[in-house]
């Protein structure tokens, strides 16, 4: 290796770990504080580890309610990211094999979705009028909304790479449209599907604004939502909201580790042609 990749990787290895590594570093050290300890907000060592005892207290406040709030955010996260990986990858099937004059109007929309920020207050009113305003079902609408357009754009480059010859076969052999997709189609995109199922997982988990705005209630609340637990005008027990901070970061951070091998072996078998 020439000495300038070999200077190239090793900082772009330090980079990562100041990135990523410290923060997360600081964050476990803060957990494992006493509450004035934690309040110096120092990069140290704690002089007594209280990590089990904080982990016991985040859970049992407020009557069990990051319980509730890792319910909540489980069942919104899946419901959202199934339904972005059924309605995206049909919306991109179609805009990607069937060419018609409604095709630029349909990719104008999609990406005024990136491009556009979401307004709240008239979003609300359309909630409203629909009556799943603070229910869980509009949020995960809402949620559907705003990821479907990087999946759609997503997955209408990975089925351009299919052969339609594919398409023909099935249909020679009397598949359906219905039975074409999910049979045919559906089974090909498995990396790209990977793909979307990590990210999109992660970015609806970790969401705060929307479940701020769309699913007020102490009853509704979301993981990031029970940061406000430990927080007051005149008080914070830093200890405490940065062991918070520490349980709803593991599960997604499992997540990702777990899904990382099936995205290279999903992208590797993808790029197999036989």
């Amino acid at each position: 290796m020439k000495p300038g990749g070999l200077i190239g990787g090793a900082t772009a290895v330090l980079l990562s770990v100041v990135v990523f590594l410290v923060p997360f570093a600081f964050i476990v050290l803060q957990a494992m504080k006493g509450k004035q300890e934690a309040a110096l907000l120092e990069f140290s060592w704690p002089q007594d580890i209280q990590l089990v005892q904080n982990i016991s207290e985040v859970i049992k406040a407020r009557d069990y309610v990051l319980i509730i709030a890792f319910i909540n955010s489980t069942i919104l996260t899946i419901a959202s990211v199934t339904l972005m990986v059924i309605c995206g990858s049909m919306i991109a099937y179609v805009l990607q094999r069937r060419q018609s004059r409604i095709n630029p109007l349909v990719n104008g929309l999609v990406l005024a979705g990136l491009i556009i920020p979401p307004a709240v207050v008239p979003t609300i009113w359309v909630m409203q009028a629909l009556h799943i305003f603070k229910t869980m079902p509009g949020l995960i609408l809402v949620e559907l909304a705003f990821g479907l357009s990087f999946t759609v754009l997503t997955m209408r480059a990975f089925i351009g790479s299919i052969p339609k010859e594919l398409d023909e076969a099935a249909i020679i052999d009397g598949a359906g449209p219905i039975r074409l997709f999910f049979k045919v189609i559906f089974p090909l995109l498995r990396s790209v599907i990977v793909t979307i199922i990590v990210v999109q997982s992660v970015f609806v988990f970790n969401d705060f604004q929307n479940p701020l705005y769309f699913l007020p209630g102490e009853k509704n609340a979301t993981v990031q939502l029970t940061l406000f637990n430990f927080q007051s005008q005149y008080d914070t027990s830093y200890n405490l909201l940065f062991t918070n901070i520490l349980l709803i970061t593991i599960p997604p951070l499992i997540m990702y580790i777990f899904f990382n091998k099936r995205i290279v072996a999903g992208m590797t078998a993808g790029a197999v042609k036989g």
